[in-house]
């Protein structure tokens, strides 16, 4: 079956350009949403006459639909069911566009593990165990009842395994109660205890989950995921586990009508409803942890580049060291800082298992220094050079003069300029979602996930970066006035 699956695919990329039997007549020359990366945006790419927009979650692709942005989206069954329950003003279009099959991705690197995942899979869909856990979440009338444990295979657990996956694809994986769960979690939970290890679950952008088992950050991707030549490059799959098919979303022209329910009821259903202003605080506690020591590091490393990088223009001394100060600056600030994050994640610290918010510390306080570092040359190359002079005639070493008479003042020089650095630097932190890290902007599209509101999550958000940026912007400012005192 897999086999056949995998040739019916390859038929499908090779023949597939101009194929819209899938797509209802009224959406051909329209504009299809997806979700970046997923089977959806690989086979909707194929068909002609059509236009794509794809989207790093399926919940902005839907908001989009109901803004009348796009015509349709396209997108699994069971998550589609999910997305028209909480929106009554759209459906699913009566034609199938594809059907598919999940499977687990596993690294190339690691065969044992695939013949174990393999076995263990085999041996739950022989006993029906897979069945039950996914009746269990889709099923008509089923009690909920716990499919994840497996109490006479409980044995001393032998290390970790960490899962990648997507908390945006209900019912497989989702957010309930500020717990991951779904019926890919429950599988997952199975099959660590199966291998007597710890499970150990990674929530991170969908397409950036390949990367993860690649790189061996992950041990698994479980998150509905398709056997594609594409993905077969990059990992190994197991066996399918469950089925499913792609559907496509459209608006309900009959039933459209606005949003009923009042701010306060909206506001209860996004924040306090299963506590989920919590998805924020944690978010905001990370982004002010990792603003403030990347701010650390930035100011650190940017002044002794600054102090390098000067003390070569005016006594040519440190060429080799300025030379490598000079290439930094060059790639760091010719390269974007998602970039910088992601290589930092999935390739230098690829064989290392290294706590995320360190990673985002290095990766943004190492992209800080390099304009910090321009910032305070400008500011020292502002400061007259009689300053210098004075100093160096009364009997202070290069050292010295910097320290006590040319940094003090170039530091006030530059203060509206180092202040704007960190409100960037503040706001830069909004990317670390791509490393599967829990700042503030995940935390608000987490409830956006669940909630299916766009509005008050995102203006939520947006408030407390404006209340952040507000704050440093006023301490800036009285530090500046009473600096400005000294020169009365």
């Amino acid at each position: 079956m897999k086999k056949f699956f995998f040739v019916l695919i390859c038929l499908f990329f090779t023949f597939g350009r101009g194929y819209s039997a899938g797509l209802p007549e009224e959406l051909k020359n329209k504009t299809i949403g997806v979700q970046l990366g997923t089977t959806g945006d690989i086979m909707v790419s194929q068909v002609s006459g059509i236009s794509v927009e794809r989207y790093n979650k399926a919940n902005d692709a839907i908001q989009s639909l109901l803004n009348s942005k796009i015509d349709a989206v396209i997108i699994d069954e069971q998550p589609a069911l999910q997305f028209i329950q909480k929106n009554p003003d759209l459906k699913i279009s009566n034609q199938e566009f594809a059907k598919e099959e999940y499977a687990i991705a596993i690294s190339k690197k690691n065969k044992l593990l695939k013949k174990q995942i393999n076995d263990i899979l085999a041996e739950l869909k022989a006993d029906g165990t897979i069945g039950t856990i996914i009746q269990n979440y889709i099923g008509n009338g089923v009690s909920h009842k716990n499919t994840s444990s497996d109490p006479d295979r409980n044995k001393a657990v032998n290390g970790t395994l960490t899962v990648a996956t997507s908390a945006t694809f209900p019912p497989y994986e989702y957010y309930n109660n500020a717990q991951i769960t779904g019926i890919d979690i429950d599988l997952a939970k199975i099959i660590a205890q199966r291998l007597n290890k710890q499970l150990i679950i990674e929530d991170m952008e969908f397409d950036a989950i390949i990367n993860a088992v690649q790189s061996g950050k992950a041990d698994l991707g479980i998150a509905g995921m398709t056997i594609t030549p594409e993905r077969l490059r990059n990992v190994d799959f197991s066996i399918p586990y469950a089925q499913s098919k792609q559907v496509v979303i459209i608006r309900s022209p009959d039933t459209f009508q606005n949003s009923s329910a009042s701010f306060t009821e909206r506001f209860h259903h996004d924040f306090i409803t299963d506590a989920r202003w919590k998805y924020l605080a944690v978010g905001l506690g990370h982004t002010l942890l990792i603003t403030f020591l990347s701010v650390v590091i930035g100011i650190i490393a940017g002044a002794c580049i600054a102090i390098i990088r000067v003390s070569h223009d005016k006594n040519g001394s440190f060429i080799f060291l300025n030379f490598l100060c000079r290439l930094y600056l060059a790639v760091i600030r010719g390269t974007p800082a998602m970039i910088q994050l992601l290589i930092m994640y999935y390739v230098i610290f690829s064989a290392v298992n290294v706590n995320k918010i360190t990673v985002a510390v290095l990766a943004f306080g190492l992209n800080s220094a390099a304009y910090v570092a321009e910032i305070i040359r400008s500011g020292i190359l502002s400061v007259d050079n009689g300053q210098n002079e004075a100093a160096r005639s009364l009997g202070l070493n290069f050292y010295q003069t910097m320290r006590f008479v040319i940094l003090p003042q170039a530091f006030k020089n530059t203060l509206p300029a180092l202040a704007n650095e960190f409100i960037v630097l503040l706001k830069e932190t909004s990317i670390c979602g791509y490393i599967g890290l829990m700042d503030l902007t995940r935390g608000g599209d987490i409830i956006r996930s669940i909630t299916y509101d766009a509005f008050l999550p995102l203006i939520a958000v947006a408030l407390i970066y404006l209340t952040l940026v507000l704050i440093l912007t006023t301490g800036v400012d009285k530090l500046e006035k009473r600096l400005k005192k000294n020169e009365r």
